[in-house]
């Protein structure tokens, strides 16, 4: 066992020296070679050596670089070295998260790190965490808390009652809501049609003034931090509203939260801590492994009401028991690597953090905008939306990026408007990183425009 975990460190460590030179999409050749996958179930065993040894020398190649510096697709963060260290000895630990009484130390990192964690995104102490896969799954945690509240304000025990014959839940979304919304009300049981959906500015931004008439079996759905444009809703005058007619907010903010934790970007989320319920991903912004998400509930009660489980064979205690706040029952202790990143960087390094991703945002933004190519949004964060021209230009310009490598950048559709959305969320990206791929847009956005033009 020493011998194989040595050889691995020792692979993943060349994987991430390499990283940070090569091109950041995988070729076509190592894509093909993946191919060699492709076999039947052996008939016996292979040696570890040998397992290991297929998977780096045929998989790495054909991985995405996210840990690369360059990477600017899908609001991703890379991993921390302390974190991703972190990850690799709880994987050697081997712990089922649930129970106190079955895992201490994971159990204790949770706690302390929810607590760091509500400092940090400036949340009411004693909120209750749920540690959870990612922002879908939080969403899905904190809005079952939701549910279980504003049923049981109406006298119906959702848990116990389920929907069938339920009091009606009026469900108000932006038009804009991120799809993990969406997905976590239809699996809720709440629909994704049944929703009231309300109108937004140029900015992604939803219009407070555009609320419907609210009651206290509402549920307001809202965002810090737009996906493509990382814009915020107005959420101190729709808590305000909302709360007057005892309705709940919730906070989907996957990235946006961690503006929180920056001196400089912390007044874009003022008011958001007089919300009921929070979503984000540790995974992106504070650059922990996959998978990590958290979802925080002001009332601990309500979170553990629409969580808690109970069984003869799961001795619970007077600890924190982190099985009453999730869905899963088994799951990895994702609270290792959280404790790593805050304890390596502090209050001050995840401030700096933030701080240096929006820098290199806009300077991607002024770069781009300084040769004469359109900026679609006000860039407030770390997300640039930039337009090459016509539809099919701005295609082709993406598409030209990812097949360079020097950087890799994806597509979207804002507010009718083809874009490259370039996403700055890792702890590794230096403003070289962002001239050298800035160097790599324009030139293939002119070769674009050269090749337009010989049509």
């Amino acid at each position: 066992m020493r011998e194989l975990l040595h050889s691995v460190a020792l692979r993943a460590a060349r994987y991430l020296e390499d990283i940070q030179g090569r091109r950041v999409s995988p070729s076509a050749e190592a894509v093909r070679d993946l191919a060699r996958f492709h076999e039947p179930l052996p008939e016996g065993p292979t040696a570890p050596e040998d397992v290991i040894r297929m998977l780096d020398e045929v998989g790495s190649p054909a991985t995405m670089g996210i840990a690369s510096p360059r990477f600017f697709g899908f609001v991703i963060g890379g991993a921390l070295p302390a974190a991703l260290g972190a990850n690799w000895l709880a994987s050697a630990w081997d712990q089922n998260a649930g129970l106190f009484a079955a895992t201490p130390i994971s159990a204790t990192l949770e706690e302390v790190s929810l607590r760091w964690l509500l400092d940090a995104l400036a949340l009411p102490a004693g909120c209750g965490g749920a540690f959870v896969t990612g922002a879908t799954v939080a969403n899905f945690t904190a809005l079952a808390a939701a549910r279980h509240a504003v049923l049981a304000r109406a006298g119906w025990d959702v848990e116990a009652q389920g929907l069938f014959g339920a009091p009606p839940i009026q469900v108000v979304v932006s038009e804009e809501a991120h799809p993990s919304v969406t997905k976590s009300l239809r699996m809720l049981g709440m629909g994704r049609e049944r929703v009231v959906r309300v109108p937004v500015d140029g900015e992604g931004r939803m219009i407070a003034g555009a609320l419907p008439e609210l009651r206290a079996t509402s549920i307001v759905c809202v965002q810090a931090g737009n996906v493509n444009t990382g814009s915020f809703d107005p959420v101190p005058e729709i808590c305000r509203r909302a709360h007057a007619a005892d309705a709940w907010v919730h906070v989907d903010g996957a990235f946006g939260l961690w503006a929180a934790a920056s001196p400089r970007h912390a007044h874009l989320v003022a008011g958001v801590a007089d919300a009921d319920s929070w979503a984000t991903d540790a995974h992106k912004w504070l650059n922990v492994p996959y998978d990590s998400g958290l979802a925080f509930v002001r009332d601990a009660g309500h979170l553990a009401g629409a969580m808690s489980l109970t069984a003869a064979y799961l001795p619970q205690g007077a600890r924190r028991e982190p099985l009453n706040f999730v869905p899963e029952l088994s799951r990895r202790a994702r609270g290792v690597d959280i404790w790593a990143a805050l304890k390596s960087l502090g209050r001050s390094g995840l401030g700096e953090l933030i701080d240096r991703n929006c820098r290199c945002a806009e300077r991607f933004a002024d770069g781009l905008a300084g040769a004469g190519y359109e900026i679609l949004n006000d860039v407030i964060l770390n997300q640039v939306l930039v337009s090459f021209g016509s539809p099919e230009k701005t295609g082709r310009v993406i598409a030209g990026i990812q097949e360079d490598g020097t950087c890799w950048c994806g597509p979207t559709l804002w507010q009718g408007r083809a874009a490259m959305r370039i996403s700055v969320s890792s702890w590794a990206t230096t403003e070289a990183d962002v001239d050298r791929s800035v160097e790599a847009i324009l030139r293939i956005a002119g070769d674009a425009a050269a090749e337009e033009k010989a049509r």
